[in-house]
């Protein structure tokens, strides 16, 4: 009796297995075919008159076993008859998110074609039409350029046997970006072109990461460059919660270079000499103070909020009832609540007329993203389909797959303890084994989401080599190019960063 009952064990045990093998079968994504748009053209670039061929496609990434798991969806413009590759850098452009795709700098800065926004954040860029222009200050004319769409962004997708987890995590998504990158070089025969990354906002905490990942696998490719724009690299200094001193420390020059802006503040200073002397408050007397805490006098408390209403344009008392800590949130409601507005994350310049005007956080969201947002995807849309060709069935996702990021840094069961990620001392290392690396980091004075201080306090630590980083500052926000006069001093930057040797 016990054998037949073991053997019927056996037996359910069995069917149970296979019909979960069906299942996971039956739920396995197909993998189509991968689609590619050839188109030629010829463009002004700094100048220049190019022929250049634009590739649009799809890039199949495998697992360990080989088995296909996702496309990347990737646009590359490059110069038709090139005749050395080694005198030839190629770009990898990305934006970040996480879960972003690369529309914002395709469409806004990089890409041959450039959306107009209001240059000087007054108007919304709201319904169409929209100003699609040819972009004279592109870098076709010293670059070749790839952009770059992270799985569940753009048209890249998970197909066969991958899963989420596969691709949203820090580590998981630079691994497939390390993948996308070496397939692309190997295909296109360009291993001994010069090879940059330029990434935006978290497309920088992956750029660090990513130098160190290229480094191995067997595969050492190593980078000639990086362009690090809205960097975002240490998040201690960009995330703003309640006990975070570090954000307290670095926020507060972007506090001042903002109200300097609205007029709130630094009457008859410029912008660069008052920013300076918020450095050097927030260095010599701001950092002692927040690590003081309890234990500063009441004396030395009001001198501190006196300082600190001067640099940010806040009421004095609204300071000290924040017990000298100033959430940015409540900094976007309340520089500008005498007229009701709230003012952006991305880029302070940019205001919104908000219903609740007492609200602690802007409720209607960001108006530096949601002024401009349906002008950028209108424009793609319209520019892949119009002049690339691009037929897809599905549509373009500008971000997705980021709900669920994994921050873990580490495998499985190994030891790890929760904390701000921070991926400046991937770089640090990076640069120390690749001499010739080079980094450029560009800042918006007014971005509110990274700001242009925590890239200082980060570079100025974490192993970095200063030498060989060069610091630029733009009279705007995350998304600097914007700003017309920004969107040409950046071309100049990066140009000179990439042509100097």
């Amino acid at each position: 009796m016990r054998n037949l009952l073991f053997i019927a064990s056996c037996l359910l045990l069995n069917t149970f297995t296979q019909a979960q093998d069906l299942k996971k079968e039956n739920t396995t994504k197909p993998i189509p075919e991968a689609k590619s748009f050839i188109t030629k053209h010829k463009g002004v670039f700094g100048g220049a008159s190019i022929d250049y061929t634009t590739t649009a496609k799809e890039t199949f990434l495998t697992n360990k076993e080989g088995d296909s798991i996702a496309t990347f969806w990737s646009v590359a413009y490059t110069k038709n008859n090139l005749i050395d590759v080694k005198k030839r850098p190629v770009t990898f452009v990305f934006n970040g998110g996480p879960g972003s795709a690369s529309m914002w700098l395709h469409m806004g800065f990089f890409g041959p074609k450039v959306v107009k926004v209001d240059s000087d954040a007054k108007n919304d860029d709201g319904a169409a039409p929209y100003n699609l222009v040819n972009n004279e200050h592109g870098l076709l004319d010293i670059t070749d350029l790839v952009f770059i769409d992270p799985v569940g962004t753009g048209y890249s997708r998970l197909v066969g046997k991958g899963e989420g987890k596969d691709f949203y995590g820090l580590k998981e998504d630079v691994d497939s970006f390390a993948q996308f990158i070496r397939k692309w070089v190997t295909e296109n025969e360009r291993w001994f072109s010069p090879k940059y990354l330029a990434g935006e906002s978290y497309g920088t905490t992956r750029a660090a990461a990513l130098g160190k990942t290229l480094e191995g696998s067997g595969q050492n490719m190593a980078l000639n460059g990086m362009i690090l724009i809205s960097q975002a690299l240490d998040y201690a200094g960009s995330t703003s919660v309640s006990n975070n001193i570090t954000s307290f420390i670095t926020y507060l020059p972007s506090m001042a270079a903002t109200a300097w802006y609205h007029k709130k503040a630094g009457k008859g200073a410029t912008l660069e000499s008052f920013t300076q002397e918020c450095r050097d408050f927030t260095y010599n007397t701001y950092i002692p103070a927040l690590y003081k805490g309890n234990s500063l006098s009441k004396t030395e408390k009001d001198a501190v909020a006196e300082k600190l209403s001067y640099f940010t344009g806040l009421d004095k008392n609204y300071i000290i009832q924040s017990d000298l800590r100033i959430l940015m949130g409540r900094f976007q409601k309340q520089l500008l609540s005498d007229k009701g507005l709230a003012i952006g994350r991305l880029d302070g310049r940019f205001m919104g007329d908000e219903v609740d005007k007492v609200s602690e956080n802007p409720h209607l969201g960001d108006a530096a993203s949601y002024q401009i947002s349906a002008a950028y995807t209108a424009s793609l849309n319209h520019y892949f389909a119009s002049e690339l060709n691009i037929k897809m069935d599905r549509p373009y996702i500008t971000s997705g797959g980021g709900s669920n990021w994994r921050w873990r840094t580490v495998p499985d069961g190994k030891y790890w303890e929760p904390m701000p990620v921070n991926t400046a001392p991937d770089l640090g290392e990076t640069m120390r084994r690749n001499t010739a690396m080079k980094i450029m980091v560009a800042s918006g004075y007014y971005d509110l989401i990274t700001p242009f201080f925590d890239a200082e306090y980060t570079f100025d630590r974490n192993g970095i080599v200063k030498e060989r980083v060069d610091m630029k500052y733009y009279e705007a926000g995350h998304m600097m190019y914007t700003h017309e006069p920004d969107l040409i001093k950046l071309s100049k930057d990066i140009r000179e960063f990439i042509t100097s040797e």
